[in-house]
C-alpha cells in the first residue's frame, strides 16, 4: 500500500517531471529531502534514445526460486498465480521489478513487453537483466535493466508479489511513487514531494543553462556554480530583461 497514495500527481507535473534530467532530481531529492538513495543502481536503457519517461510505480516482487515451483515461477506461466498481471497494469503505469539485482536470467522477453507497450505502460525498470535484447530495444518502450541474458526468469526466480514495497536497484519502491527515467539513469519520487521538485527542477535547469552560457562567456565558474540566490537573481534579472 502506497504511503502517500492520497495524493494527486496530475498530468502537467508528470510531464515537467519528464523533462527534468534525473541528474537534477538526484540533486534537488537532496536538499529538498535529504534523500540520498533514490537512484536505482544497474538500471541502464537498452536504447538511450528512447529512454525518457515518467509515471507511477507498479511493482513486481520475485525471490529466489525453488526447485519444486519452477513451473509456476514466471508471472506468465499459467499456474502462476500472477497470470495475467501484465493484462492488468494501469496504462501510463511504470513497471518496476525486483530482480534481486539477478542478472543470471531475463525478466521478461519481446512479446511480454509489445504487450505492455500496447496497454500504453510508460516504462520497464529493474535491477536484473532482460530477454530479446535487440528486439527490445528497438521497440515502442523505454526499457531500463542491468544487461541481457537468453535465460528465462525461473532458471533463478520467482515473482512473488504485485503492488508491494520492493527493493530495486537500492531504491526502496512503493507503488504509486513517480518513476522517472532518461538517458543517465532512474530517479524515483515519493508521490508528496513530485510537484515541488518538479517545480524547482524546471527552474533550476533554467539557472544552469544560463549559468553555462555565462561561463562560456568566459565568466568565474567559481562566482557562479553552484548557483546561489545571487546567481539566481542575476539569472532572473536577465530573464527579465529578455521578457
Amino acid at each position: 500500500m502506497a504511503l502517500d497514495n492520497d495524493v494527486v500527481v496530475d498530468d502537467a507535473t508528470l510531464k515537467m517531471l519528464s523533462e527534468v534530467s534525473t541528474n537534477t532530481l538526484a540533486g534537488l531529492m537532496i536538499k529538498i529531502a535529504g534523500m540520498r538513495t533514490r537512484t536505482i543502481r544497474r538500471a541502464r536503457p537498452l536504447n538511450p534514445e528512447n529512454a525518457r519517461f515518467a509515471g507511477p510505480a507498479y511493482t513486481l516482487r520475485n525471490v529466489p526460486v525453488r526447485e519444486d515451483l519452477t513451473d509456476r515461477a514466471s508471472m506468465v506461466s499459467r499456474k502462476s498465480p500472477l497470470h495475467g498481471t501484465v493484462d492488468r497494469i494501469p496504462p501510463g503505469s511504470v513497471l518496476v521489478i525486483d530482480m534481486l539485482g539477478d542478472t543470471t536470467c531475463g525478466g521478461l522477453g519481446d512479446v511480454m513487453v509489445a504487450a505492455l507497450a500496447v496497454r500504453g505502460v510508460a516504462a520497464l525498470v529493474t535491477d536484473g537483466a532482460m530477454r530479446d535484447g535487440e528486439a527490445i530495444a528497438v521497440g515502442a518502450l523505454p526499457v531500463f535493466c542491468d544487461g541481457v541474458n537468453p535465460a528465462p526468469s525461473n532458471r533463478a526466480l520467482l515473482a512473488a508479489g504485485v503492488q508491494e514495497m520492493i527493493g530495486c536497484g537500492g531504491v526502496l519502491v512503493v507503488p504509486g511513487d513517480i518513476v522517472v527515467g532518461d538517458p543517465d539513469g532512474v530517479v524515483v519520487v515519493p508521490r508528496h514531494l513530485a510537484a515541488e521538485v518538479a517545480r524547482e527542477g524546471r527552474e533550476l535547469e533554467e539557472v544552469e543553462r544560463w549559468v553555462k552560457a555565462e561561463v562560456e562567456k568566459g565568466g568565474r565558474a567559481s562566482d557562479l556554480y553552484p548557483p546561489d540566490e545571487t546567481v539566481v537573481a542575476r539569472f532572473r534579472e536577465a530573464r527579465r530583461k529578455q521578457g
